[in-house]
């Protein structure tokens, strides 16, 4: 998977929308292999990402779980341990 894109689900505070368009921008950009489409691409691009957007707010809202919710700072510690591991010198 895409380091870009993290695990959005059952988070304190839950994940804004903001978060979930960012997920949805990266998406699109790695399936289309364009960091910023032509004026040609334009509409059908930010079609993609709204309604990617959606469906991902829509999964998020009807996901149930009985697993706590994970802390947000607790996570990012873990994925800057794994960076500093994985690029340690």
């Amino acid at each position: 998977m895409c380091r870009n894109i993290r695990t959005l689900y059952n988070f304190d505070p839950p994940t804004s929308s903001d978060e979930v368009h960012e997920a949805a921008l990266q998406y699109v950009r790695k399936v289309s292999g364009m960091n910023k489409p032509s004026r040609a691409n334009q509409e059908v691009f930010d079609r993609a990402v709204h309604e990617i957007a959606h469906v991902t707010q829509h999964l998020l809202d009807e996901l149930v779980t009985t697993a706590p919710r994970k802390d947000r700072e607790v996570e990012a510690e873990k994925r800057r341990a794994r960076a500093r591991t994985r690029y340690a010198s």
